[in-house]
């Protein structure tokens, strides 16, 4: 199935200001090279119609590294002129979403998915939107979802204590409808104003993946990642 790929890649990385402070957070240097090409050499390229990467902050010095082809695969630059939040970024993406069918994904979060079984599950949910998740010991950073029957039915707040449960591995698989969901706001949280004011509807399914998942955001993990990627 022929897909677009958007890429968050905007981020600031003002937890990473102690390590990194002169690149936007996805060319964080992860084993001798930036973090977002440890996202990039995992895409299945051969059905990947284009790379959008949704870009903000010092975006020059991607742009400057990657240019306009990633191994062939066209790269398109969608430009934040001022911060817009997760949805507001993801918005500006989808102008330039041309396939039926795409995937989202976080330049700060490396999750080790497959993605044809991804938009398998996607597709076969009839759901706008599909959430990759992992389940994790001691999720107290993250929220936790609910899952029934591939159908996301609740997101949880971050509770201390719990011992295992679903996150939001912050890859998604969209379809083209997905454009119906977003409010008109030019600014807003994909997280809190899509997903979160769309669970009740039954429009969120969600695929679990036993993949690494790693977070750059934080120092501690940003110094695993050396170590996992080296």
């Amino acid at each position: 199935m022929s897909m677009d790929v958007i890429i968050l890649a905007g981020g600031l990385g003002t937890r990473l200001a102690s390590v990194v402070s002169d690149v936007p957070k996805p060319m964080a240097p992860v084993a001798g090279k930036p973090f977002l090409d440890h996202l990039l050499c995992k895409l299945p390229l051969n059905n990947v119609n284009q790379i959008i990467l949704a870009v903000g902050y010092k975006y020059e010095k991607i742009e400057e590294y990657y240019g306009h082809h990633y191994q062939n695969v066209p790269i398109i630059y969608s430009i934040e002129k001022e911060p817009l939040g997760t949805g507001g970024g993801i918005a500006l993406a989808l102008e330039k979403m041309t396939a039926e069918h795409g995937v989202i994904l976080n330049g700060d979060t490396y999750f080790d998915i497959n993605y044809e079984e991804l938009l398998e599950v996607h597709r076969d949910s009839n759901c706008p939107i599909t959430l990759a998740l992992k389940q994790i010991e001691f999720p107290d950073r993250y929220g936790t979802v609910l899952l029934d029957n591939l159908k996301i039915v609740r997101f949880q707040e971050k509770v201390l204590g719990i011992k295992t449960g679903l996150i939001n591995g912050g890859v998604y698989a969209i379809s083209a409808s997905i454009r119906d969901l977003l409010p008109d706001a030019t600014t807003f949280s994909f997280e809190k104003e899509v997903l979160e004011m769309n669970v009740e509807k039954g429009f969120l399914a969600g695929y679990i993946s036993k993949g690494l998942f790693i977070d750059i955001g934080v120092p501690v993990d940003y110094e695993r990642a050396q170590i996992i990627f080296a």
